[in-house]
């Protein structure tokens, strides 16, 4: 046998659990979203009153207006995404994928369950649970039909409920359909649709939020709220991405991609950090609404710092290196080189 060819023989093996190429700009896109979700998150978990005299408070309602129910949509629908990426890559890698989807699914809700114990309103143990009900069967499923299951899902469910917990099933599906398609993959060559589209939602949104606020009480729970959150989120979306095809892309992508990277690691991290913080705002059953949004802009900007250092050194987050630890069933390297 040829020397080189020996020596070539002998390196160590590819590792066929590593994580797949990043998608900066899907990264990006669920760092806004985990952003969003922390402003609307707070409140509740310190049972903040955002009603005087059964009238909103100029924050909340601008939050129910502009934040609310507009980013929770985004992460559902890359979590669906990202399960999709997940099985056509573990496709090129095991001859049983839909055995580590499961594991995936599962692990996620091992991590979800204690979640929901500090922050009952949390979204991890529903995308395990619906991801093993809906997204497991219709792995089988043409792409097409998952892309009309999904629609259809998501607009019956808006329509009835507003928005929450219930239009889970229909993004996790839609998301999982857009992956099948190949559009994170696309989204480079994609700069006129993702225009088309930002224009349709922003023309959209304007009339839904107009009739949102004719109902300041009922943010999440009306169509109108749930349609200008479906429109406002896919303006978002659309948004970002052509701002990324701008010279603002350094500075957005050095700041949402390592949240967007560690998007699971910082939205367990951020509950965790809101209680003990409240506390000592004294933000807990008030109305301090001032000093909500310092505490949030603050918990980001460590997150942020914190990302961009850890990522230096490791390849993933430390919730995100576990999780696909436990996807592959064995312990995989974290530290770079």
């Amino acid at each position: 046998m040829p020397e080189a060819e020996t020596v070539r023989l002998h390196r160590t093996p590819p590792d066929d659990a590593r994580p797949a190429p990043r998608i900066g700009e899907l990264d990006a896109v669920r760092g806004m979203a985990l952003c969003g979700i922390l402003f609307v998150n707070i409140p509740p978990l310190l049972m903040m009153t955002g009603t005087v005299d059964h009238r909103k408070l100029p924050v909340p309602h601008l939050l129910d207006l502009f934040v609310q129910q507009r980013f929770f949509p985004i992460f559902s629908l890359l979590f669906g995404v990202g399960f999709g990426l997940f099985l056509a890559s573990a496709g090129k890698r095991s001859a049983r994928p839909r055995l580590l989807l499961a594991r995936r699914l599962l692990a996620l809700l091992v991590i979800g369950l204690p979640h929901a114990f500090l922050h009952p309103g949390e979204a991890l143990t529903p995308y395990a649970v619906l991801g093993l009900v809906f997204l497991l069967p219709l792995s089988w499923a043409n792409r097409w039909v998952n892309l009309v299951i999904g629609a259809g899902l998501l607009g019956g469910t808006t329509a009835y409920f507003g928005g929450g917990l219930p239009i889970i099933p229909g993004l996790l599906v839609f998301g999982f359909a857009l992956a099948q398609f190949g559009v994170p993959v696309l989204l480079p060559r994609l700069g006129r649709a993702i225009a088309a589209v930002f224009a349709l939602a922003l023309a959209c949104a304007v009339p839904a939020l107009i009739v949102q606020d004719q109902q300041p009480l009922m943010a999440g729970f009306s169509t109108s709220s749930g349609v200008a959150g479906l429109c406002l989120a896919a303006a978002y979306v659309t948004g970002l991405l052509l701002l990324l095809r701008t010279p603002l892309r350094p500075v957005l992508g050095g700041v949402l991609e390592p949240l967007g990277r560690m998007a699971l690691t910082n939205y367990v991290i951020a509950t965790l950090l809101v209680f003990p913080l409240g506390w000592l705002l004294g933000l807990r059953d008030s109305s301090e609404y001032g000093a909500m949004l310092v505490l949030a802009v603050g918990i980001l900007a460590v997150q942020v710092l914190w990302s961009r250092l850890w990522l230096a050194h490791f390849r993933q987050g430390p919730l995100e290196w576990a999780w696909r630890c436990a996807t592959w069933w064995r312990i995989l390297p974290l530290r770079r080189g």
